[in-house]
């Protein structure tokens, strides 16, 4: 192999999306104020309680221009939430054994709202447009009755915090739109079918969903069509998203050809299992953290630094090992769980629906052997190597997906792939998943087909309000096929 080989990769570097406070304007003397306290704005709130982090995430979308910010951003450990009360019933529990009740997880959704609300001025009654909820926690699940005791308790956070129920539907009407957004809404002229960002959900001939954490998947889909904005990715479909959490989500999206009538997009595969619980199992086994709860965002934060070239060397050997228990398969039709994720597996491939998963051995059964390698690590290693073998065995994972993904001829030169979630866009993951890609040549110009974006469930959320009011863009689209028009006349049409 050349010298020069890997010194072509050195001048590409990923597109990264970091999430930016909207603007603001003068007024006065020296006085500045936000532009969405001046300015028309659609402003959602994303409500998301995770098996790690439970979140609320103000954006703010500029109803002129399009472009999404993040207002505010309130976080807590979800393992932090209280203890279940005397008389009350747990329903169920996050991945790391986090007991949770229905009053539990509403008093800690509530008291979240209030308090982003709160930091960043503004009243959840007479400022706030949309809410929208999602969850991770689901795929630690077993039933639907706990999935729905979830969704309850959430809704329930919710309106305890003042939210008026009108602002979690979509409206009848245009007519039932607040008067500063029925300037900016096509919903005289439009119907809202369920497709989000120009695709249409997997529902198969049963009704049911594929895999529990669904709505997480559609979001994060939605939230890299946004973030791509801010690049020159055209992110459209056909497309991959993955959503690198505690859990593993996402969608894969078809081609739509341009005499279609239909202009929106058919999901055709969906991903699930585990995703940052396999960083998490490495980072307890070193002793560096909580061996029952801790997470690698406790040792590293969200934001890890790059890696020498000793380092790698150091880490090669542990990273094959991690990779050797960890399972990338399409999801076998008798699978009920993967990685711990309920999925209907039998009832995706009877749809033509491809399951994608990850997992830990079966259904998490050798994390213990990722946290023995964990500890080997800490022993014989500085936290550089640790680092180190965290970005590789990630990236790895990603690649491994890729490989599945061209296998089923789900990457045509016209796709796309985005990336979201505290497991893959830090440190030096989205480099050496650029670098893979190159390797396998599937683009000609890799930079101009691959993103990464942070927030993506909270950019879904804004986005997802935006569909819900119909509330579009078309000098900037989201919808359609790259390179293509706005879909907006099909749309219309259709709808007639």
């Amino acid at each position: 192999m050349s010298a020069g080989f890997f010194d072509r990769f050195s001048a590409k570097k990923p597109w990264i999306v970091e999430s930016v406070p909207p603007p603001s304007t003068g007024h006065g003397a020296g006085m500045q104020v936000p532009e969405y306290k001046s300015n028309p704005y659609f402003i959602v709130a994303s409500v998301e309680m995770g098996n790690t982090t439970t979140k609320c995430i103000l954006t703010g979308t500029n109803l002129d221009t399009g472009k999404s910010y993040i207002i505010n951003k309130t976080v807590s450990m979800s393992r932090d939430v209280r203890k279940p009360k005397a008389g009350e019933e747990v329903f169920g529990a996050t991945l790391d054994g986090t007991e949770l009740t229905r009053e539990s997880v509403t008093d800690l959704v509530r008291d979240t709202l209030i308090k982003c609300h709160k930091d960043a001025d503004l009243s959840i009654k007479d400022e706030l447009d949309f809410v929208v909820r999602s969850t991770g926690v689901v795929a630690a699940m077993d039933s639907p009755e706990q999935v729905g005791e979830f969704v309850k308790a959430l809704a329930n956070g919710c309106l305890l915090a003042g939210v008026p129920p009108k602002k979690m539907t979509p409206p009848m009407g245009i007519n039932s739109l607040p008067k500063k957004l029925r300037g900016f809404s096509y919903a005289d002229r439009l119907v809202f079918t369920g497709a989000i960002a120009g695709v249409t959900p997997p529902i198969g001939s049963t009704g049911v969903e594929m895999v529990a954490n669904e709505m997480e998947g559609e979001l994060a889909m939605a939230g890299i069509k946004e973030g791509a904005k801010w690049t020159g990715v055209d992110f459209r479909n056909p497309c991959i998203s993955m959503d690198f959490g505690t859990t593993l989500d996402g969608r894969i999206t078809g081609d739509v050809d341009d005499k279609a009538e239909n202009p929106f997009a058919k999901t055709i595969g969906n991903f699930c299992g585990l995703a940052g619980a396999i960083p998490d199992a490495i980072i307890r086994g070193t002793g560096l953290v909580d061996k029952k709860k801790g997470t690698a965002l406790d040792l590293f934060g969200e934001k890890c630094k790059t890696s020498s070239n000793r380092s790698t060397k150091n880490a090669m050997p542990y990273v094959e090992r991690c990779m050797e228990i960890i399972d990338v398969a399409e999801v076998p039709r008798e699978r009920t769980h993967f990685g711990k994720v309920p999925v209907c597996a039998d009832v995706a491939e009877d749809s033509g629906i491809v399951l994608i998963g990850v997992d830990i051995g079966v259904n998490g059964d050798r994390t213990a052997d990722l946290e023995a390698i964990g500890a080997e690590i800490a022993k014989n290693e500085n936290k550089e190597v640790i680092r180190e073998v965290i970005d590789r065995v990630c990236a790895n994972v990603a690649l491994k997906i890729i490989d599945l993904c061209i296998k089923r001829n789900f990457l045509p030169k016209n796709s796309s792939i985005g990336f979201t979630g505290r497991a893959i866009i830090s440190g030096n993951k989205p480099q050496y998943i650029l670098e893979g890609i190159m390797e396998r040549g599937i683009y000609d110009d890799p930079v101009d087909h691959l993103v990464f974006v942070d927030d993506g469930l909270a950019r879904g959320a804004a986005l997802m309000g935006r569909c819900m009011n119909s509330i579009g863009h078309p000098k900037c689209p989201i919808g359609g096929v790259r390179g293509g028009h706005c879909i907006m006349a099909k749309r219309q049409k259709i709808g007639k």
